[in-house]
């Protein structure tokens, strides 16, 4: 059997679970299974990453940076847009085959034991997320790593990656998501989110709403941790468009970084790349020493964040982008009005359920010309018509389509008729992966084809 093989088969045994979207709040069960495999997951240093929107990105510029100063490096993201172990990667390429194959292996046994414990205790077995959780600590400590960038499944304090003591904690803007599990407001949400804070620890969080910013206040002094916003103890200082991204200049909290190319579109990604540096200076120098001027600039020049703003497609010219919630979208349009030189876009839009569909159509008004309405590979996805109702109502022209390839030849026919129309693709991460896959076969880069 090969690799590959192997590989696919650990994937399938994990949607065997119950899925990513169920969620408990129960940590106990991951830390039970970590406990028998002896904590993986204490062998290395921790970045813990949570937030609403940006925790990929800054994930990836966080561990960009630590590469760049000569680290091991592991990262686990979520979800993947076309291969689960895109979600764990060591030293920036995705976990070896082999190496998730030998870790299943690996906790299988001790899977069963804890599985069986539940089933006694009449209670559900180990999920999809809970255990793709542990099988990223036991790789990562297999390889070996120095330092693991983890981001947040969901939340924060009740999540399976809390199973880990964070070095550092890392907040990207905190917003209105997954409100029917953290909560209706700001500050609930943030109540869960803080739960990551350790003792002793470094946070480092983006601007936040002042419910958002008094929550991780308080958090961090009943940890006895330090804490630093963006905006106060460091920030984003300049931010010019470049030829494929930008030029930034950081003040960090121990340093200033002037004149970084980053090769990320939009102001969010520059303030996300600023919060990575805040991160990386906390852990490395504990805040109080500079880091190397040149590491920094060869951090955030090989920084890559896949699915967000990610060009797919020229003449016309196609991108992709992962948002899935109104901030996000909000986020996406401001980057399509400062980066582009674009008369018109065309937005492709697919959506999965629970998720504010109205809001995101909202967000995308201000900003596209027409709307593509179609719906995800997902038994989950949206009703495209529900999509097409909600655009028609704020006098968007629309049309529906009942799979992402028939949207992306209609939004593609519709932007080659001028040289100031171009397409976005946007609403869903689940999406995303499919757009990339299609742009790929279909060589959107080769130009239009009628």
């Amino acid at each position: 059997m090969s690799d590959r093989t192997r590989a696919d088969a650990v994937y399938s045994a994990l949607l065997e679970r119950q899925g990513e979207q169920w969620v408990q709040p129960r940590v106990e069960r991951t830390r039970r299974v970590l406990e028998l495999l002896d904590d993986p997951q204490r062998t290395y240093r921790v970045v813990h990453v949570t937030g609403t929107n940006g925790k990929t990105s800054t994930s990836r510029i966080i561990e960009s940076l630590l590469r760049a100063l000569g680290l091991r490096t592991g990262l686990f993201t979520s979800p993947h847009l076309e291969r689960f172990t895109e979600r764990i990667l060591i030293d920036g390429e995705p976990v070896a085959d082999a190496a998730v194959a030998d870790a299943w292996d690996e906790i299988q046994p001790f899977v069963e034991m804890v599985d069986a414990e539940l089933t006694a205790a009449g209670d559900a077995p180990l999920t999809f997320f809970e255990l793709l959780t542990v099988l990223a600590f036991v790789a990562c400590a297999d390889a070996p790593i120095d330092v693991l960038v983890l981001e947040v499944g969901m939340g924060g304090a009740w999540d399976s990656t809390n199973t880990a003591d964070g070095d550092v904690a890392v907040f990207t803007p905190i917003d209105l998501d997954h409100t029917d599990r953290l909560g209706s407001t700001i500050r609930e949400i943030a109540t869960v989110k803080a739960g990551i804070i350790k003792d002793g620890a470094a946070v480092v969080s983006a601007a936040q709403a002042p419910e958002a910013a008094a929550v991780l206040r308080e958090a961090a002094a009943a940890r006895g941790a330090s804490i630093a916003f963006a905006g106060d103890e460091f920030g984003l200082e300049v931010q010019t468009l470049a030829v494929g991204g930008q030029l930034i200049s950081v003040r960090g909290v121990a340093g200033t970084y002037p004149e970084l190319y980053l090769p990320l579109y939009g102001a969010h990604q520059g303030a996300n790349a600023a919060l990575a540096v805040a991160a990386v200076e906390s852990l490395i120098g504990g805040g109080s020493q500079p880091l190397n001027a040149d590491v920094v600039a060869d951090g955030l020049g090989n920084a890559t964040s896949p699915g967000r703003l990610q060009l797919v497609g020229t003449a016309p010219t196609v991108l992709v982008d992962a948002a899935h919630n109104p901030h996000g979208a909000r986020a996406l349009v401001a980057a399509l009005d400062e980066a582009f030189d674009i008369d018109e876009w065309g937005a492709v839009v697919g959506i999965l359920d629970g998720k504010d569909a109205v809001g995101i159509v909202d967000a995308l008004a201000g900003g596209v010309a027409r709307v593509f309405a179609t719906a995800p590979d997902s038994d989950r996805a949206t009703d495209p018509d529900a999509v097409a109702d909600i655009a028609e109502e704020r006098d968007l022209p629309v049309t529906v389509h009942p799979s992402l390839e028939d949207a992306a030849d209609a939004a593609r026919e519709w932007a080659s008729a001028s040289d100031r129309r171009a397409v976005v693709i946007a609403g869903s991460v689940v999406l995303a992966g499919e757009a990339l896959r299609l742009s790929e076969l279909e060589d959107w880069k080769a130009g239009w084809q009628a």
